[in-house]
């Protein structure tokens, strides 16, 4: 047993006697031992130096309401590491795969936004609907560009709710296919 061990055993027995300065003192050399364990383990997984502290936290907090549990003939770093490795499992486990990454770090292998295709000029979309003749083309244009409903173009064109879908679909395909060799 180190010099360690045995300052953490005797301030951890002292402690469990009732001496409120030996708990302060050990739970306050704990401290940067539990850092180093756990943010050693704890990179391997993505996790932040905020991660670390709250695994750390928890991991006094449980040697608090736990350590009437210690064995005085063990080492006090062994069970005080099984501990942080229990509460940086749990940590794992609550934040699941989640992994969070500045973007920032990111930006220079992240391909460029697509600039989007503009949309039809006024004199383009009138020249696609020209495809279109009779019905299909009054449909399209009355739901398409004016904005109307299925039951107000019915009504407009003397045709029931169900031919009017059938011409807009047809219509659509149509123009569909000619936008394609429009742009080729």
């Amino acid at each position: 047993m180190n010099d360690r061990e045995r300052d953490w055993a005797f301030w951890m027995k002292s402690a469990l006697a009732g001496d409120a300065g030996a708990y302060r003192r050990l739970l306050s050399e704990l401290a940067p031992f539990l850092r180093a364990v756990v943010r050693g383990r704890a990179a391997a997984y993505g996790l932040g130096a905020a991660d670390v502290e709250d695994v750390v936290q928890e991991t006094l907090l449980a040697i608090h309401l736990k350590r009437g549990t210690w064995d005085d003939r063990q080492p006090v770093g062994p069970w005080v590491a099984a501990i942080a490795r229990n509460k940086l499992i749990d940590a794992l486990r609550r934040r699941g795969r989640r992994i969070t990454v500045p973007i920032d770090d990111l930006s220079e292998i992240l391909p460029a936004e697509e600039q989007e295709e503009e949309g039809l000029r006024p004199h383009e979309a009138d020249r696609l609907l020209s495809v279109l003749k009779g019905r299909q083309h009054d449909v399209v244009r009355s739901i398409s560009l004016e904005g109307a409903e299925i039951g107000e173009t019915a009504k407009k064109f003397g045709m029931s709710e169900g031919a009017v879908r059938v011409a807009l679909h047809r219509g659509l395909q149509t123009l569909s296919r000619a936008y394609r060799s429009f742009r080729e």
